[in-house]
């Protein structure tokens, strides 16, 4: 097994890789990881380049628990080698069992939270998230349920996803009015190209000493090196099912960051990764895979490259922060 840089989890004494993995792609249909097999492949390659955070979901899988599911099996006497992280309720893909109930109500974490359980084949998770904010329900009364999982063993740590930086305060304050188990990370997206949360989120995560695991961190693979004007690999995701994204990409910039990246000796990959891991807050920097290719290259760029001052000017003048 090869070891990895670990960060604490905000100012928690949660450490994670400084890689981690996503998982949504477990039971994707078309993907290499669609079937046990493959998803076994990766998550196991995972485990031995160091890789300690798998983040998941009840709704990943494109049905309902399924990659919750395939990791269960897979994680098969590999429980104690990682941070299992995964989340509950999203606004618009509930559990189907649940549909009527608001997704951070009390009703719903209690039920939400068995079934991930039992899916994942564990006795505790070890980051719970809830998915997207609920208007419907107080945040305390989301608090209050999750810190009922906490006291039962059931729950370590609590996270969220998709908060603004006005919600992160709002929670941490009534967390400390009603003596509830605090947030201590926030999913929210964040790359090269999508730099909004440098306004106001990262601060408030600062402020509240929450660590930032971001999503989508390599722009949907515009930043793997794999990818140009003409397009990429066939296979991709991107070039199946979402070719706008390369068609509209900002290449100029892509590619004067490429030549950055070439001239400090380092890949696109490394160099984004690099970046990633020098940003405020930043704790893991969460990316899909689905070949153990993938896993090997960016476990790999994990300490590869840390940008000095000169190259994170030029940076910020190619991807302005607030865009």
């Amino acid at each position: 097994m090869t070891s990895m840089p670990l960060r604490p989890l905000g100012d928690s004494d949660l450490l994670v890789s400084t890689v981690g993995l996503g998982c949504n792609n477990f039971g994707r249909p078309g993907s290499a990881t669609e079937d046990q097999a493959g998803t076994d492949r990766v998550l196991h390659a995972a485990v031995d380049h160091g890789i300690t955070l798998l983040d998941t979901a009840e709704m990943y899988g494109y049905e309902h628990g399924r990659s919750e599911s395939m990791m269960g099996r897979a994680l098969v006497g590999r429980r104690d080698s990682v941070v299992l992280a995964t989340k509950f309720g999203h606004a618009e893909v509930k559990n189907p069992d649940l549909q009527d109930v608001p997704h951070g109500s009390r009703a719903y974490i209690r039920t939400a939270v068995e079934g991930s359980l039992r899916r994942l084949r564990t006795d505790r998770i070890d980051l719970y998230q809830l998915h997207t904010p609920d208007p419907e329900t107080p945040i305390d009364e989301t608090l209050s349920a999750l810190h009922e999982l906490v006291d039962e063993g059931k729950v370590r740590y609590l996270g969220h996803s998709n908060f603004s930086a006005e919600q992160v305060d709002e929670a941490a304050l009534a967390a400390a009015a009603a003596g509830h188990p605090r947030f201590i990370s926030a999913q929210n997206e964040y790359s090269l190209l999508v730099r909004d949360a440098d306004a106001a989120l990262l601060p408030a995560l600062e402020r509240r000493g929450l660590g930032l695991l971001p999503y989508f961190p390599l722009a949907n693979g515009l930043f793997t090196g794999k990818f140009s004007r003409e397009g990429g690999p066939a296979d991709s995701r991107i070039m199946r099912q979402r070719p706008h994204v390369a068609t509209d990409a900002p290449w100029d910039a892509i590619e004067a960051f490429a030549a950055l990246c070439a001239d400090r000796g380092v890949g696109m990959l490394e160099g984004t990764i690099g970046w990633l891991l020098s940003r405020p807050t930043m704790a893991s920097v969460i990316a899909g895979a689905t070949t153990v290719e993938q896993i090997a290259q960016n476990a790999a760029a994990a300490g590869a490259w840390t940008p000095d001052a000169e190259a994170l000017a030029r940076i910020d003048e190619l991807f302005p922060a607030g865009a």
